[in-house]
């Protein structure tokens, strides 16, 4: 897709990979990658598999971005939020093989998506928003209240407290957790699984189910763009 999102078409499949150094941010070119990738695996009807590199799936958005200033804070978290929004609606199952650590903007990934698989290890999981000094978006609790019990809402917006992942899965961050060596050959199991729904139901189902949370992450879009974003440390 570009430098820093990579797709790989495979039988009834495809990859997407994000590969943006050691942080694997999300910045405007990998959004813009992702959003390329979703185009061809829809113009191909793939199911999805998006992944990140060994012992890392995403850190959140680029910081350099983030505190540059408000406006370019906005404009990266807006983005990002449509992301999201767009994953929640997509036709083709998700599924997120997360390969390490995923926080901020890399978990909101993990709640945007149908399935996840995380690995074992000493990997850190959550929102950290608050801990960095930034009043959570109304798309970040949106995205969190549509998957996360009331409890760990609680806890991983307000507190943002982190998880391993093996309490990943307790807090609704991810569905398993398999041995590292394991997790794309787990992905493909799971994705030649999904492939055997109906995929016009499956489309039509997932926004029937998801419709009241699409609205409100619309609704929460459009109030984060009436406010600033910034980080305070």
């Amino acid at each position: 897709m570009n430098e820093v999102v990579h797709y790989k078409s495979e039988d009834n499949y495809a990859i997407i990979t994000i590969a943006n150094g050691k942080a694997n941010a999300i910045s405007h070119e990998v959004i813009e990658g992702l959003n390329a990738g979703l185009d061809k695996a829809e113009q191909e009807n793939k199911i999805v598999i998006l992944t990140g590199q060994p012992g890392i799936f995403s850190a959140g958005f680029d910081l350099k971005v983030m505190t540059k200033s408000p406006e370019s804070a906005k404009g990266l978290v807006t983005k990002g939020s449509r992301l999201s929004l767009r994953m929640l609606s997509f036709p083709k199952p998700i599924i997120v093989a997360c390969s390490g650590h995923a926080i901020a903007k890399g978990a909101f990934l993990l709640l945007s998506a149908d399935y996840r698989i995380g690995v074992e290890g000493d990997f850190k999981i959550g929102l950290n928003e608050v801990m960095i000094g930034m009043t959570m978006h109304h798309a970040g609790i949106a995205i969190a209240r549509a998957k996360l019990s009331h409890t760990y809402l609680d806890r991983s917006v307000n507190n943002s407290e982190i998880y391993n992942p093996k309490d990943a899965v307790k807090a609704g961050f991810l569905d398993t957790i398999v041995p590292e060596n394991n997790l794309l050959t787990t992905a493909i199991k799971v994705a030649k699984m999904l492939s055997q729904l109906n995929k016009k139901a499956h489309a039509a189902t997932k926004l029937k189910v998801r419709r009241p949370h699409l609205k409100a992450l619309e609704k929460a879009i459009e109030l984060d763009l009436q406010e600033e974003i910034s980080i305070n440390p």
